[in-house]
């Protein structure tokens, strides 16, 4: 990958206006031109790893700054909630290197703000957020499209950021009009992954634009719906009670082995405390045996509906 100085290029993504010198299409232009909140710019990253790594392979973890290296591959900081450096190394691709940039990279610095990054995809029904959490290959994106397909709006999608406001009422901020998407999902839809430009070292996943769906402003964040793979047949639905509220949000927090060492539990704690005070939890229990994303959606739409009857 090419190191010259390049022209700097206006984003807007998660809330904030991102001044970039490395291309990033996934990113739509700001909507106006106000100063910048977020830097992504490239530095040679080498000696600031033998200095401070310590003989760590993978990460160091301050909390004025984060480094992680990817062997062979790059070296990336995230610094004080407002930088992001790369340093690639031989035969990197900005393919690779955006991959990293709009993911762990804007996860750490979510966390260094103190917004909440769940891991998951977000949607919009009936002007509110849900957000739809699980492990990797779970079904989140699949899920999700299946809600665009319906008519809904994506909030984002991988990374969700959630922030408290002064009613300490949960909101999610749309973060970029993008899913990922693996070839057996776009096969159930019957879409033509040819016209998607594959995600580096996904061969089989697609980075799917998302444009004319994608919600436009903040909205209140009103459920949590984990995703988990089971062998049974038959779908289910159970809500998250009590202590295991917490243990959820926190099993879903992206990257959330940086917490702890940023000095972090408490704020992560008083947070997902409060999210769970003001939201309903559930789990949702999808067969591994067949094709379900459309039943669970419909599930999801009962569940919101029953919520919005019962609560008003």
């Amino acid at each position: 990958m090419k190191t010259s100085i390049k022209q700097k290029t206006s984003y807007k993504a998660f809330g904030f206006n991102i001044l970039s010198d490395i291309f990033l299409p996934e990113l739509p232009d700001p909507e106006n031109d106000g100063e910048a909140d977020i830097f992504i710019e490239y530095k040679n990253l080498t000696s600031t790893w033998e200095e401070l790594s310590e003989g760590s392979e993978y990460f160091v973890l301050k909390k004025g700054q984060i480094l992680f290296r990817l062997p062979e591959k790059a070296i990336f900081m995230i610094k004080n909630g407002n930088k992001i450096y790369y340093s690639p190394m031989n035969n990197t691709t900005e393919d690779q290197i955006r991959l990293y940039l709009l993911g762990t990279c804007m996860g750490a610095l979510l966390m260094q703000r103190k917004i909440l990054p769940l891991h998951g995809s977000a949607i919009e029904i009936d002007g509110k957020a849900y957000a739809i959490v699980g492990d990797s290959g779970a079904g989140k994106s699949t899920l999700a499209s299946v809600f665009l397909n319906k008519g809904y709006h994506l909030i984002s999608d991988d990374v969700i950021p959630v922030t408290l406001n002064e009613k300490n009422i949960p909101m999610i901020t749309p973060a970029y009009p993008q899913q990922k998407l693996w070839q057996e999902s776009l096969d159930h839809f019957n879409v033509e992954s040819s016209q998607y430009r594959p995600i580096v070292e996904r061969e089989s996943k697609y980075a799917v634009p998302v444009l004319n769906q994608f919600a436009s402003k903040q909205l209140p964040l009103a459920g949590v719906f984990e995703l988990v793979k089971t062998e049974n047949d038959v779908i289910e639905v159970n809500p998250i009670q009590n202590l295991q509220c917490l243990q959820t949000l926190y099993s879903h927090t992206y990257r959330n082995f940086f917490i702890h060492p940023l000095g972090l539990l408490d704020w992560h704690f008083n947070i997902t405390a409060k999210i769970c005070e003001s939201i309903s939890l559930y789990q949702l229990c999808r067969p591994v045996s067949r094709f379900s994303a459309l039943d669970l959606a419909d599930i999801i739409l009962s569940t919101v509906k029953k919520e919005e009857t019962f609560y008003g």
